[in-house]
């Protein structure tokens, strides 16, 4: 029988480890856990394992000493060492976390955790979280759960993210041929989420109907068409329709370009993606679309000064499924209104502003 760890920290912790291993997005919810432990703790060190795409997203921030990867196939042959490097570890994760809430183990004196599967875990762990029931919360409030046990208090709930002073030079020089030509409105457009969540996606369409809005009231906008490989055809499409007012970025860039490129955009409109939460940490103007399914009242950035959203008519309504109300009902009308408003407050960010 392994031994049982009844007591709470007896004192504050040197050494914390926190694991999400999970997509951009729901990466960067969890920066609120790890700033509060930061602030409870200001002499402690804290580190980050996450999934290899997404862990990047925790560079340059000041709370965080160093950040790495862990694959599930292979966690469970990994952390078997003489001893245990930290004092404490933090999982965070949905179903299926228990590999590496067994890697915690192996690696930190304590782990905090959701509830698992076992009762053989749960009885290993300092304290097992129970999990908040499904979308009866924002998802930062979902994942600020696991400081309870600690009695450490939220240190807001907003997101963050830090753009390196190098990569804030590379992204001024990159559109400065844009700048040099007159361009005096900057709008970052990120058109689709990930393939299995292809239901959030805008139609292409309704993006150019708005560009072409946009255009005629605002002839000097410039567009920065994000996004990745998976949907270049459509991204491509759009560049294609705005060929004299927009640039093509999806696939080319890095993560930490991308949110470079970000930090110097007057706008941004965008679906419910990981880019769409690195952008609502910036702080910066911006209209976010949600499907019915996950509406914004779960998953918009909180704590944001300068961001509209717009929900699907039908959501959170009895019945609502994924595939059932198609984002098409979100007319052009609807966030045409949003970026008019967001736009009058563009002018207060001087351009190359960084995370605040």
């Amino acid at each position: 029988m392994p031994e049982r760890n009844d007591s709470l920290l007896n004192a504050p912790p040197q050494r914390i480890l926190v694991i999400y291993v999970t997509r951009i997005g729901d990466t960067m919810l969890i920066t609120p856990v790890v700033r509060a432990l930061a602030k409870a703790w200001p002499a402690v060190t804290i580190d980050f394992l996450g999934s290899r795409t997404s862990a990047e997203v925790f560079q340059y921030l000041p709370f965080v000493r160093r950040v790495g990867s862990l694959k599930k196939k292979w966690v469970r042959f990994q952390g078997w060492l003489p001893r245990r490097p930290y004092d404490l570890a933090l999982v965070a994760g949905y179903d299926g976390d228990g590999p590496f809430v067994e890697y915690a183990l192996r690696m930190a004196h304590r782990v905090i955790a959701f509830r698992q599967a076992t009762d053989d875990l749960n009885y290993r762990l300092l304290a097992a979280v129970e999990r908040p029931a499904f979308q009866s919360c924002h998802a930062v409030d979902y994942l600020l759960a696991l400081l309870a046990p600690l009695g450490i208090q939220p240190d807001g709930r907003y997101l963050s993210y830090q753009i390196s002073k190098a990569e804030q030079e590379w992204a001024v020089q990159e559109l400065a041929p844009l700048r040099t030509g007159g361009v005096t409105l900057l709008i970052g457009l990120q058109i689709a989420s990930f393939p299995t969540k292809g239901y959030r996606d805008w139609p292409v369409e309704h993006f150019i109907e708005l560009c072409r809005r946009i255009l005629a009231e605002h002839p000097h906008a410039h567009f920065l068409i994000f996004g990745g490989s998976l949907e270049r055809e459509r991204t491509r499409a759009l560049h294609a329709a705005l060929a004299e007012c927009s640039s093509h970025y999806a696939g080319v860039l890095t993560l930490r370009q991308t949110g470079a490129l970000m930090s110097q955009l007057n706008l941004f409109i965008g679906v419910d993606t990981g880019p769409t939460h690195i952008m609502g940490a910036l702080h910066r103007p911006m209209v976010a679309m949600y499907h019915g399914s996950s509406p914004s009242s779960l998953l918009a950035p909180l704590e944001h000064p300068y961001l509209w959203t717009v929900d699907h008519p039908r959501a959170r309504q009895d019945g609502f499924t994924p595939d059932g109300y198609p984002m098409t009902d979100i007319s052009v009308d609807t966030v045409f209104d949003c970026v008019t408003r967001a736009l009058r407050d563009a002018n207060q960010y001087p351009n190359g502003a960084n995370t605040p």
